[in-house]
Formats: C-alpha cells, structure tokens, sequence
C-alpha cells in the first residue's frame, strides 16, 4: 500500500522522523494526536486526502484500545505498507514510553525524595477529577446522539459499567462485553462474515483460553504447546502475580478497552493494586498522572505497572503486550476496514460496550478517590475538579499544577506523606 494522492509517498526515513516527532510532542491526549496527524498527512504534506483520513479515524474508533496509535500506525500503512506501519507505529510510541519508564523509576522507587512523594501524591490526588472529565468527554456525544429507546438502554449501560468499575473492578471486562452482547442481541444482528467483524466473539474465546490455559484441545500438532502451556500453569501456580498475570493485566488494557483511553485505568486498577499487589493505592495514582503528564497514548500508563511489577523488563513487557494488539489490527485488518465500517454486528455491540465503557471511566472515579490518604490532598482534589470541571481547564497543566502544590505542601508546610 502506497500513498494514492499525486505526492509520492514518503521514505522510511521520512516516517522515522515525522511519527518521532509527534510522538515527542504528542501531549493532550488523542485530539492532540488526531490533530498533529491530520495537520501532517493531509494538511502540510497531501500524502492522504481528507476522505481517506475520517474514514480511517472512524474505522479506528471502533476497535478496541488505542485509537489514536491505531490512527498513526494506520496513516504509515496507507503510506508505506506493513513496514512503514511498524516504524510508523513505534516511533510514535517509543518516545513517550521512554520518558513513563524514566519517570517511574524516579517516582516509583523505594525511597523516592521527600519532594517526589508529595508531587506525587499532589497529583495523584487530582485523578479522579481527570477521571470525571475524561468520562464525561467520552459520555456526552454518545447520549447526544442515541435517540428514543436507545436512549434509555444507553443510560442502563452506562450505569452498569459506572457500577462494576466502582465495585467489581476484576470482571469490568465481562460486565462491558456483556453490553456489547445484550445489545448485539436485542437488535436481533445475526448477520456478518468472520473476520475484522467478528473481534468481539473472538476476544471472548481468547478471554476464556486465558483463564483457562489448560483447555486447549490436545493433538498431535499441539502436545509441545500444552506442555507449554501446563508449565506455564504451574509456574503461575506457584507465583500467581508473575509474568502470566501481567500480560493478561496489559492484553485488557490493549485489547478489551473500549470507548477512550482512560477505560484503562479501572481495567488496571483492581490487579495491580488488590489482587496482585504490584503498586500501593499511591503508587498507582502516581502512575495514572504520569500517563497523562507524558506525551504519547494513555495506554502506556500500563508499562509504569508492568515497571512496579517487574522492574524495567516489566515495564517493557507489559508495553509490548498491550500494544501488540493495535498493531495487528492493522497488519492482518487495515485491509478490511471498508467492512468494518458497514458492518451491523459491530456497531450493535459498541452501541452497547462503548456506553458501558463511558460510565466505567466516570466510576472509576470512586476507587481513585478512596486510594486518597491524607486530608489534605483533598483541597488538591476539589481544586483540580474546579479547575476541570468548571473552569475547563487542560488536564496536564492542572496535573502539574497539582503536583508543585503537592511537592510545596510538603517541603513548606510540613504536610504528613502517605506511608
């Protein structure tokens, strides 16, 4: 696949250096990526047309994780096929996970400066008022556009991903699948061909082999792949919080995400923290603010986990696994991107899963907020949800800004630091 305006398509070299560079500059989140990609490949260099470039931005927005990196990764296939996709894709990553991994050993680290801890706990104190906004964002154009009925069930989803992400944290998955599904069936869409159409059921039976490693049937072709899989069972066994459980903690975060970037957080949350122990409620919260105060998706908050999990291996590891999936998305269905956006099964299940994903952001907010341990961040956090809320404020100036007062209420005020 190459470029199909009159300018010819770009060297690898040429894509090194651009998707660097918005990797590097790429704060704000996906309207800032969105933005720094349409300016490049339609505006400045006419390598897309302005067609090519909303079908593919909608054709991404209805796959889970990432949409953003699933655009640039995309925008680089269009242009220089599956290689110019791959460097494409990592340059625009590369950048941003380099600098949350250099921030979490600094703010990560066993014995952190006295003024790291209180910057830490400054902003992380404001993230549940950036759960609120980010929800809130996601929330709004999908209610404005249901319209009677639909209305109704899109509360009822919303509701019930609010709920699960508040309480059940573990199985918010199951619950944002399972209103893709209820919803699949009320429309009564049985039609489709297997392919891009049919993620929704095939990241199901993945789900369900991941729990259950050892279901795989056995066969001649697969007796090395059970014995693979049984003794990664038992080593599982004897450390339940090891390298199996992180790549399933991050394949949630790349491949079951719907509905923005910040789904993630309930999605990770409950592992790292209550069923793992990776990170401390603190820890985690500092994490969350270093994936929004660094340029690049969201998504790589889950290598500062995989970093608390297992040092910079883990870091990288749980990077690569959630990625991994945005990348075959492209590879093995850019192609078919045209069917995706046609396809009735898949809007019926998002119709469902993207609402339940909306309000699971926005109750997210209730477990952030509890992590909180001491009065005083409290001022931090209703002065963050003023400035976002109220004063529509941006999220990585109110994060800094939460971060000095926290780091100032420390060392100048003598303010007591969460154990």
């Amino acid at each position: 696949m190459t470029a199909t305006s009159s300018q010819p398509a770009p060297s690898f070299a040429e894509i090194v250096r651009e998707w660097g560079r918005i990797g590097c500059i790429g704060f704000g989140g996906p309207p800032a990526h969105v933005t720094l990609l349409r300016d490049l490949c339609v505006t400045r260099r006419a390598w897309l047309s302005d067609d090519q470039f909303e079908r593919a931005l909608a054709a991404v927005n209805l796959l889970p994780g990432p949409a953003s990196t699933q655009l640039a990764i995309y925008c680089a296939w269009r242009l220089r096929g599956n290689r110019g996709a791959l460097i494409g894709g990592l340059c625009f990553v590369v950048p941003g996970l380099v600098m949350i991994l250099a921030l979490s050993a600094l703010f990560l680290a066993g014995s952190p400066p006295t003024w790291v801890r209180g910057a830490g706990m400054g902003a992380g104190a404001a993230v549940a008022a950036v759960a609120i906004r980010a929800g809130l964002g996601v929330a709004a154009p999908i209610f404005a556009r249901a319209r009677g009925r639909l209305r109704a069930r899109v509360s009822i989803y919303a509701l019930a991903g609010g709920a699960a992400a508040a309480t059940v944290g573990p199985r918010l998955v199951l619950v944002l699948l399972a209103c893709g599904a209820v919803e699949l069936a009320w429309r009564g869409v049985t039609r489709g061909e297997i392919g891009v159409h049919a993620w929704p059921l095939l990241a199901g039976r993945l789900l369900t082999r991941l729990r259950t490693p050892g279901s795989h049937p056995a066969g001649p072709h697969t007796s090395g792949l059970s014995a693979s899989l049984l003794g990664r069972a038992a080593l599982l066994a004897i450390d339940p919080g090891g390298t199996g459980a992180l790549a399933w903690t991050a394949f949630k975060v790349g491949a079951l995400a719907f509905g923005g970037g910040f789904v993630i957080v309930p999605l990770m949350q409950a592992d790292a923290v209550s069923t793992y122990h990776w990170m401390t409620h603190a820890q985690f919260l500092n994490a969350v603010a270093l994936g929004q105060v660094t340029p690049g998706p969201v998504t790589q908050t889950v290598a500062a986990v995989g970093y608390s999990a297992g040092g910079l291996a883990g870091g990288l590891f749980a990077a690569l696994v959630a990625f991994a999936p945005s990348f075959s998305f492209i590879l093995l269905g850019a192609a078919r991107f045209e069917r995706l956006l046609s396809s009735e099964r898949v809007l019926a299940f998002l119709a469902g899963a993207a609402p339940a994903a909306a309000g699971a952001i926005i109750g997210s907010a209730v477990p952030l907020a509890a992590a909180i341990g001491e009065t005083w961040q409290y001022a931090v956090l209703g002065a963050a949800a003023l400035a976002l809320l109220v004063l529509r404020r941006g999220v990585v100036p109110t994060l800094l800004g939460a971060g000095i007062a926290g780091a100032l209420a420390v060392l100048l005020l003598g303010a007591p630091i969460q154990a």
